[in-house]
């Protein structure tokens, strides 16, 4: 996909795309935000020495026999402005990024459902220590990686591919971080 400069020029008539900070209730309609609540609110564990925090209760990962799958993704920072040209979903199970370190990310999305145009596009900035859980069916970007590094994905793994993608008519262009 192009980015940086020529991306401007080539998608001059493109529809403008600025992200949001990601807020639990902004998201909620796309999934859940992952993120470490505030000390002393999980639950003791391994003789006091460790909060635990349960984040996530249901991943949505084993429908059509599908398995939970743990992955890394190593992502390169990207260039913005940035042409969002399409969208992709997995409809039958979710997928969750956490950053592994202090790693901005954006993520593009769009309301579960028919496949979307470019003014249903909402993107949100994490803050560096947030992730994400896209509920199934959920149209996103892939991957955008504000800082370079790795990422623990987890998501669905089964012999049939759960991966949908749609071009978009008209491309949003994604603007800098602010």
């Amino acid at each position: 996909m192009t980015t940086g400069r020529g991306a401007a020029s080539h998608v001059a008539a493109a529809l403008a795309l600025s992200p949001q900070p990601l807020t639990a209730d902004a998201f909620a309609p796309f999934g859940t935000v992952i993120a470490a609540p505030p000390q002393g609110r999980g639950r003791p564990i391994n003789g006091g020495t460790t909060e635990r925090f349960d984040l996530v209760d249901d991943l949505q990962l084993q429908a059509s026999g599908g398995r939970a799958q743990l992955a890394l993704f190593r992502a390169q920072a990207r260039r913005f402005p940035h042409a969002v040209t399409e969208m992709e979903r997995h409809d039958l199970g979710s997928q969750s990024f956490i950053p592994l370190g202090v790693l901005r990310f954006i993520v593009v999305v769009a309301p579960a459902g028919d496949a979307p145009e470019s003014g249903a596009l909402v993107a949100f900035l994490t803050d560096g220590h947030q992730g994400v859980t896209l509920a199934p069916g959920t149209w996103h970007h892939a991957l955008l990686a504000v800082d370079a590094g790795d990422f623990a994905v987890i998501e669905r793994a089964a012999p049939q591919v759960d991966c949908d993608v749609h071009a978009l008519v008209t491309p949003a262009l994604l603007h800098p971080p602010g």
